[in-house]
């Protein structure tokens, strides 16, 4: 004899079987209305669904996902929720999710690329629709490889792995990306400063290994060249993308570090951290020392003064990860998405930088 499920207070729960009656319908068109998988008149999905409402009807998510259904999920990994940086990816993603009435499930890393990759098993075995894995990659082969065996998987299911703001893996992976001109806003902001006459910039943070730090530091350089300055090696100064390590970095810099003129920040966050450094040493921004960020987050327009940044469209890249992982709910009219979009950024300026002074910035 078959088991009934019930309710936390002993009450039978409303079945498939049930909603159908209720409604007039045989099973199969509740299915199709529940999974959307199939025209239904307009009229007769409006009785399923009040029927549905009327008698309390969940849809088991498990059950679904052992018919090989999609539960109507998108995943979303990112290293950090409370950073702004992936916060506002994020927002976009399940704002897009939700017009298309799936749920978003978002997973944090804390930076650890073999949790990236148990999450991405884990939204696997949920069937979600797409995973979305969010920030910079580390330049590791055996990552990679990884990556791109889970990227076939997925496909093989009928997911989507996407990649949002950063590499590709390569044709062998099918894999849907949302990348945004990265190096070019660093080159943008760099000639920015090369404008006002700043040629010892000193670049603070991003870890080395990471994508979005090369990206960042070739377009950082490649200004430099261009105006005829060679790089120095000293004035790249990695490490966290963190307010605490460009606190921390910046005390020690002022104190032993190299002459500088001006600040590139590998993001606002660490702009933040050396703005804080450098007001308690007395140093006037942007009269002593001009500072810039990368991002365009909230932060940026809270400093005093207030931040030139590179914008970074984070909330839109999130909203075209999921448009361009589920192409089934494009709308009619639109275009249709092919695998890779990139999106442009911009410098946004404000008050943090000056011509540069005719005294060297060294305490």
């Amino acid at each position: 004899m078959r088991r009934q499920s019930t309710t936390a207070d002993g009450q039978r729960r409303a079945t498939v079987t049930d909603v159908a009656r209720r409604a007039g319908v045989s099973t199969a068109t509740v299915s199709r209305v529940l999974n959307r998988n199939y025209p239904v008149a307009e009229a007769t999905r409006e009785r399923v669904e009040s029927a549905m409402r009327e008698l309390g009807y969940v849809v088991n998510a498990h059950a679904r996902a052992l018919a090989g259904v999609s539960n109507r999920t998108v995943g979303i990994i990112v290293n950090e929720v409370i950073d702004p940086f992936y916060a506002y990816i994020a927002r976009g993603v399940e704002r897009e999710a939700a017009l298309g009435g799936r749920l978003c499930l978002v997973c944090c890393t804390q930076g650890d690329p073999q949790r990236e990759l148990a999450f991405i098993d884990l939204m696997h075995e949920r069937r979600a629709d797409a995973v979305i894995v969010v920030g910079g990659s580390l330049a590791d082969r055996g990552y990679t490889s990884e990556l791109a065996r889970r990227a076939r998987e997925l496909d093989a299911g009928g997911s989507k792995l996407v990649l949002c703001g950063r590499p590709p893996l390569g044709e062998q992976a099918p894999t849907v990306a949302v990348e945004y001109d990265n190096e070019g806003g660093a080159f943008a902001i760099t000639d920015h400063l090369l404008t006002q006459g700043h040629e010892r910039i000193l670049y603070l943070g991003g870890p080395p290994k990471l994508s979005t730090t090369r990206d960042r530091l070739a377009g950082h350089q490649r200004a430099l060249r261009l105006r005829g300055i060679v790089p120095a090696p000293e004035l790249v100064q990695s490490g966290a993308f963190s307010r605490s390590f460009g606190y921390r970095r910046m005390v020690e810099l002022l104190r032993d570090g190299p002459d500088f003129t001006a600040v590139f920040a590998a993001n606002d966050m660490v702009a933040a951290g050396a703005a804080q450094a450098l007001e308690e040493a007395g140093v006037q921004i942007p009269k002593d020392v001009s500072l810039v960020g990368y991002d365009d987050i909230p932060v940026a327009q809270e400093l005093r003064p207030r931040l030139t940044t590179v914008h970074v469209p984070l909330e839109e890249m999130g909203r075209q990860a999921v448009r361009l992982a589920v192409t089934g709910d494009e709308d009619d009219w639109r275009e249709p998405t092919t695998g890779a979009l990139r999106l442009g950024t911009h410098i946004v300026v404000r008050d943090s930088v000056a011509p540069r002074p005719g005294r060297p910035t060294r305490m």
